[in-house]
C-alpha cells in the first residue's frame, strides 16, 4: 500500500512539474538585446538559462520549440550565424540566453577569437546565471571542443546540464549508447547537472521535461529572494 501511495505521489509531482513548466512557457517571450562585448551585458535581472553549444547543433530551433515559436531565435543551416549573446525574457520570470556557437565557423580568427572571450565573460562573471544547458548533437556525441567548456564550467562553479538535440535522427540503440557515454562523462565534472535531457525541436521530443526543469530554477530563485527579504 505504501509503496503504492509512493508511486502515486511521484507521478503527481512529475505531473505538477510538467504543468509548471507549460505555464512558463506559455507566456510571452521578447527578445531584449544582442550583445557582442562584455560592457554591453544586460546588469542581472531574472534568473538566467543559458544555451551553449557547437556551432549548428540546434541551439536556435531548440528554443523556438521550447516557447512554441517559429522565429524567435534565428534558425540557419549555416554554423555560426549566431554572433552575438541574445536575451530573451520569458515571462518576467526567466532570462533565456542564446550564446554564439563554438567549434566552428565562417568568421576570421580574430572575431572568433573575440565570440569565445565574449562567452567566458558571460559564464565567469554572471551572478543570476542559473543553469547552462550545454547542447550535444546525438549523432555526433561530446566532442573535444564540448570538453574543453565543461572544464571551463567546471573551475567557473556554473551548473550546467547536457542537452541532446536531434535525438529523432538516431535510432534507439545508438541513442541509448549515446546518453550511457553522456551520463559517464558528467559523472567527472564536478559541477554537471546528474540528468541528461534529450530533445527534438522537430519531433517535440523532451520539450515537457526541458521546460519542468527550468521552470523549477524559477521557483528556486524565487524561494531564495524571499529568504534574502527576510534576513
Amino acid at each position: 500500500m505504501n509503496q503504492i501511495s509512493a508511486g502515486d505521489d511521484d507521478s503527481a509531482k512529475a505531473a505538477a512539474a510538467i504543468e509548471r513548466g507549460r505555464l512558463l512557457f506559455a507566456q510571452e517571450c521578447e527578445f531584449v538585446m544582442g550583445v557582442r562585448t562584455e560592457a554591453d551585458l544586460p546588469k542581472p535581472e531574472l534568473p538566467e538559462v543559458a544555451f551553449a553549444g557547437r556551432s549548428n547543433v540546434g541551439k536556435s530551433s531548440l528554443l523556438n520549440a521550447l516557447t512554441n515559436r517559429r522565429t524567435l531565435a534565428r534558425t540557419s543551416n549555416t554554423p555560426g550565424r549566431t554572433r552575438e549573446v541574445n536575451f530573451f525574457r520569458l515571462g518576467g520570470e526567466l532570462m533565456l540566453v542564446d550564446l554564439p556557437g563554438y567549434g566552428f565557423a565562417r568568421a576570421g580568427k580574430e572575431e572568433i577569437a573575440r565570440w569565445n572571450k565574449l562567452i567566458e565573460d558571460y559564464l565567469r562573471g554572471r551572478v543570476n546565471l542559473r543553469r547552462v544547458c550545454l547542447l550535444i548533437d546525438a549523432r555526433r556525441g561530446i566532442a573535444a571542443s564540448d570538453r574543453a567548456v565543461m572544464e571551463l564550467l567546471d573551475k567557473a562553479a556554473v551548473v550546467y546540464q547536457l542537452v541532446l538535440t536531434k535525438v529523432d535522427k538516431e535510432k534507439p540503440g545508438a541513442l541509448a549508447k549515446i546518453r550511457d557515454e553522456a551520463a559517464a562523462e558528467i559523472s567527472r565534472h564536478g559541477a554537471a547537472y546528474p540528468e541528461v535531457l534529450a530533445t527534438s525541436a522537430a519531433k517535440r521530443l523532451g520539450l515537457e521535461e526541458a521546460r519542468a526543469s527550468f521552470a523549477a530554477l524559477t521557483e528556486s530563485a524565487l524561494a531564495e529572494s524571499t529568504l534574502a527579504d527576510r534576513s
